[in-house]
């Protein structure tokens, strides 16, 4: 438990509703944006913001697209994401976006309306235990009962949302506390005694890494969201330039390292690439940075990276030894851990056969068959890639297309794919891409979306017009819940159990119903063609037939060691 520490009163200058501390405190903090959706238990809060010229507060259509439009503007920036949900209903259904915030470690706050204290724990109207049923699923979490103490909590939840490993804090506000006037304000000055994330690593640690380093000649580096969070790709690419070592990212570290630079062997894991897993297997040294070594990548954990000693660097030290057994431990930063290693002198190491055969393995493998019977999603991601010049914030939902986003879309920079990682929440895409274009407003945003996911957050395309985001959703159609779909009829006997959508909606005048521009497009001979219609500067839906048969490969079968993989499409 945190400990909270009380000192002096501070006496305002004219008093101040609890709702008004609210909004003052967040906008000295430099926090305007918020995405919420009103309800009962937070109209003192609404009444506020609505007499607040300062704060840009975006109407959701549902709290769940609330809190991933708060996680899409965090993820594709690193700011602070504000959410503002009601009491009851409106706090539980944005139960879903705080556990993929504390998932992919998402720097998020989080204000839930709460009964007046007189009702707490009596089964009020809309009365909810949000304190109880998010304390898993945050990093931390407050109901406040003093208006007083406004401002100070407020400070401290932030400090706890964006330092150290990042991740969500709920506020729960009591509707009286945040209606009442107060005329003074407990100290809010941040004293935390318990909570100190240590940042800089130990200078030992770095040494004995350098140190084994030199002894390597199968070095490997797998950089995950950690380094995409610390804003350390720059020094992630100039270490192993220095070092020649090839680097694999998981899901969430895409974009560390360019996908065209010759040293990236791809993403690891199930879906990874041929290279990316062989080199993690063979590898005698790996050095993972940022990275929790999730199911998703390590395959079967008991013969992950079993040839070599491995080193984990990471904020967060719960996360080492969690999962795979560490050689060398290091609490820290990412990006100040790769500042120390590149401050040291350099040790002699030769990588050369090791890069030669890292680099065969790349162009042993053909990436996909190309057919022209049907458009095939790879190529449309591909297309996609050459017409924003690689360079769009690009955003997905969840399965078979978020995928096969991650595998062919040419990623240059951090924080440049926000998809849902540890969660894995369909009906992220929609709100989130809208979040991600609200914080990157000169920055194109494109969406790949599936037509199951679409259909569980759609609603909130009806703000797209109205706060001008012109997003571009793209949205492969293959008429089913195409990951799980693959599974059953690759490990079910081709049982396709409720995962096939015998009838969909029109979605061509779904777009028209929110005044959406809208494109269907089927032909595989003239698809490269009819994509230029992206580089309109407009609210976009495109619509893309896909096979209702085309599975994403390689696979590493759930249990099996990541050089177990199926569907290796290998050069003649």
């Amino acid at each position: 438990m945190l400990k909270e520490v009380h000192v002096e009163k501070i006496e305002l200058e004219e008093a101040r509703s609890g709702a008004d501390l609210i909004l003052d405190t967040l906008l000295e903090l430099g926090i305007s944006t918020i995405f919420g959706y009103p309800g009962g238990a937070v109209l003192p809060l609404y009444d506020a913001i609505y007499k607040n010229e300062e704060i840009n507060h975006i109407l959701s259509r549902h709290e769940q697209g609330s809190l991933h439009e708060a996680e899409g503007y965090a993820k594709s920036t690193g700011k602070l994401g504000v959410a503002l949900v009601t009491s009851g209903p409106g706090a539980t259904n944005a139960i879903t976006g705080i556990a993929d915030a504390m998932s992919d470690s998402v720097p998020l706050l989080v204000f839930t309306g709460q009964v007046a204290t007189s009702g707490i724990g009596k089964d009020a109207f809309q009365e909810a235990d949000i304190v109880g049923i998010t304390m898993p699923i945050t990093k931390y979490n407050y109901q406040i009962r003093d208006t007083a103490d406004i401002p100070r909590i407020i400070r401290e939840a932030v400090h706890i949302a964006t330092t150290g490993r990042p991740g969500p804090v709920v506020i729960d506000l009591p509707k009286d506390v945040v209606a009442k006037e107060t005329t003074f304000i407990n100290d809010p000055e941040i004293n935390l005694p318990s909570y100190q994330p240590t940042l800089r690593p130990n200078e030992m640690q770095i040494n004995k890494i350098l140190k084994q380093l030199g002894k390597a000649k199968k070095p490997v580096i797998v950089a995950g969201g950690g380094v995409a969070y610390s804003e350390s790709a720059k020094e992630l690419v100039a270490f192993a330039e220095r070092y020649q070592i090839p680097v694999v990212t998981s899901l969430l570290g895409q974009g560390t390292i360019a996908t065209s630079h010759p040293l990236f062997l791809g993403m690891g894991g199930m879906h990874g690439s041929y290279a990316a897993n062989i080199a993690m297997t063979d590898a005698d040294f790996m050095i993972a940075i940022g990275c929790r070594f999730d199911d998703r990548l390590t395959g079967n954990p008991k013969t992950f990276a079993k040839n070599a000693k491995v080193v984990h660097i990471d904020v967060d030290p719960a996360e080492i030894g969690k999962i795979i057994a560490v050689d060398l431990p290091v609490v820290g930063d990412a990006k100040q851990a790769l500042e120390m290693l590149l401050a040291e002198p350099v040790v002699k190491n030769n990588t050369e056969k090791w890069i030669e055969k890292v680099k065969k393995d790349k162009e042993r493998v053909r990436s996909y068959d190309k057919k022209e019977r049907m458009v095939q999603p790879q190529a449309v991601i591909e297309r996609i890639g050459e017409l924003t010049d690689g360079d769009a914030v690009v955003v997905t939902d969840v399965g078979q297309h978020q995928m096969w986003t991650a595998q062919y879309y040419p990623y240059q920079n951090e924080r440049q794919l926000v998809t849902s990682g540890g969660l894995g929440t369909m009906g992220f895409g929609v709100p989130a891409a809208i979040g991600a274009k609200i914080a990157n407003p000169d920055k194109e945003v494109i969406l790949f979306v599936g037509d199951g996911g679409f259909q569980m957050t759609n609603q909130e395309l009806a703000i797209l017009n109205i706060y001008k985001v012109s997003i571009k959703v793209v949205m492969l159609n293959n008429h089913s819940l195409g990951m799980v779909r693959q599974w059953q009829e690759s490990f079910y006997e081709g049982r396709t159990s409720e995962s096939v959508f015998n009838a969909l909606p029109d979605f061509q005048l779904m777009a028209q119903a929110y005044g959406i521009k809208s494109y269907k497009f089927d032909n595989p001979e003239t698809i490269d063609q009819d994509l230029e219609v992206i580089k309109g500067d407009v609210p976009m839906f495109i619509e893309v037939d896909i096979s209702r048969k085309e599975h994403v490969l390689p696979i590493v079968p759930a249990g099996k060691s990541n050089h177990e993989m199926l569907g290796v499409k290998f050069n003649a």
